[in-house]
């Protein structure tokens, strides 16, 4: 894909599946959006956006630098380590993913990436972040060698993020989607060019924003809503969820995020996620599905760590253990599968 997307941001032929809708002039990269909230969509993005994206990402991690793709360049994820890689013009390494994500194929993979001079960057899901880090061999050694380590597609646990720092990863927590051309707020700080505001839902505005989406002829305007909420402390983002997932349990309205946040705490809790169940006299309840890492914790743990931290009302009615959490797309939790566990 690397030479057509090369070729495209040239203005060649656009890399869009089906019709562009009257986009043809400009589109030249459509991707789908997860499907978090309703029918996947596909968000025609244009040369200017991605590669001002990939201009300020470098700029905010240090410089160009040669990247190692690890996700699926049908996502704006995997496709900007692409236009990354194009705008620096270096050649990125690949990791097949044919068999799955593996530390040793991770640390196969890095070698000649790192062998090149310069700078070296990666960009992962937490769950690849977390089987490198558990694994602790010559995966996180690898790992512990680029200068730069993306996170971004869903939220990584704050235990996640501590050990894998105190490790010596360089880790940049990002927020971002298809419709921002990827992630534009790193570390809770916008990129260049990029502004932020707050009514609890997120909204974002700036040169990364795509065109609109393929089969709407109503471009996205100035400010983008995502759909998110989120809060800004002193110029910071805190990302709270998705405004959809919010549950309200005996009118009280708890962020999932919050609930996990607080699970995360309990010493041998790896994972979580949290749902609304549907009951006759709450409304809905709290319910937690957990990755536990050793010796499973106790109920009153989990449920005492959450009122602690976020309220009563926010403690979790009902725990199921899990191995690990269902996934859809890029290391995104699958939370209809989750709810449906308990049903």
């Amino acid at each position: 894909m690397l030479d057509e997307l090369r070729a495209a941001l040239q203005g060649g032929d656009p890399l869009v599946d089906g019709p562009l809708d009257g986009w043809e002039k400009r589109a030249v990269l459509g991707v789908p959006t997860s499907g978090s909230t309703g029918e996947p969509k596909t968000v025609l993005l244009d040369a200017d956006a991605l590669t001002t994206s990939a201009q300020a990402t470098h700029e905010r991690l240090g410089g160009p630098g040669t990247w190692l793709l690890a996700l699926p360049t049908g996502h704006i994820a995997g496709a900007q380590v692409l236009v990354r890689s194009i705008v620096a013009g270096t050649t990125p390494g690949v990791l097949d993913m044919s068999k799955g994500f593996r530390a040793m194929g991770f640390a196969h993979a890095a070698r000649p990436v790192l062998d090149e001079p310069g700078r070296h960057y990666t960009a992962l899901v937490p769950t690849q972040l977390s089987r490198l880090v558990v694994g602790e061999g010559p995966g996180l050694e690898a790992l512990r060698q680029f200068d730069g380590v993306l996170i971004g597609g869903a939220a990584t646990p704050p235990k996640l993020l501590e050990q894998a720092r105190a490790l010596g990863v360089q880790v940049v927590t990002t927020y971002g989607m298809s419709e921002t051309a990827g992630g534009c707020v790193y570390d809770g700080e916008p990129l260049r060019g990029v502004s932020l505001r707050t009514d609890d839902v997120i909204e974002i505005s700036g040169p990364v924003l795509a065109l609109g989406y393929r089969g709407s002829a109503e471009p996205f305007g100035e400010w983008f809503r995502t759909g998110d909420l989120g809060r800004l402390r002193e110029g910071r983002l805190e990302v709270l969820g998705r405004a959809d997932d919010v549950i309200v349990t005996g009118g009280e309205k708890v962020p999932p995020v919050l609930v996990e946040r607080a699970l995360a705490t309990v010493e041998g809790v790896l994972e979580a996620c949290v749902v609304g169940i549907p009951d006759d006299e709450w409304g809905q309840v709290v319910a937690a599905v957990v990755v536990a890492r050793g010796e499973e914790p106790s109920v009153d743990e989990l449920k005492a760590a959450v009122t602690r931290d976020v309220g009563r009302a926010a403690a979790p009615k009902l725990v199921r253990f899990v191995s690990e959490l269902p996934l859809r797309g890029p290391g995104k939790v699958d939370r209809t599968a989750v709810a449906d566990a308990f049903r």
